[in-house]
């Protein structure tokens, strides 16, 4: 029972660990952007916005959630997207660009 406890414990720790660390690479995106997107602070982005994405996947699986399940509700998410036309996809095409590109990042994988 003790053992369990303590796994509870630790469990709720890097929980709040994660959220804090979620929050201070928002922070982080935000105080890159506030001079606007410049050549120089693309690799600092990139870096931030890739902490961003690990961090939520490690905070879903800490609450429960699968990585596949993760990756089943952003698929969906594409895909109602693209369904009604999103914004971002009406003028940008970016959700289907991100849609051939995750196709494309599965395949390599399936393949290697």
């Amino acid at each position: 029972m003790f053992e369990k406890e303590i796994d509870i414990t630790r469990n709720i720790k890097i929980i709040e660990w994660l959220k804090s660390e979620l929050l201070t690479d928002i922070a982080n995106l935000f105080k890159a952007l506030v001079n606007g997107m410049k050549e120089e602070v693309h690799d600092t982005v990139a870096d931030t916005l890739s902490n961003i994405i690990l961090i939520c996947y490690l905070l879903g699986r800490r609450l429960g959630i699968s990585y596949n399940l993760i990756e089943i509700k952003i698929h969906n998410k594409i895909k109602l997207g693209l369904i009604e036309e999103n914004d971002v996809e009406k003028h940008y095409g970016d959700l289907s660009e991100l849609s051939k590109h995750l196709d494309s990042s599965r395949n390599k994988i399936k393949n290697f």
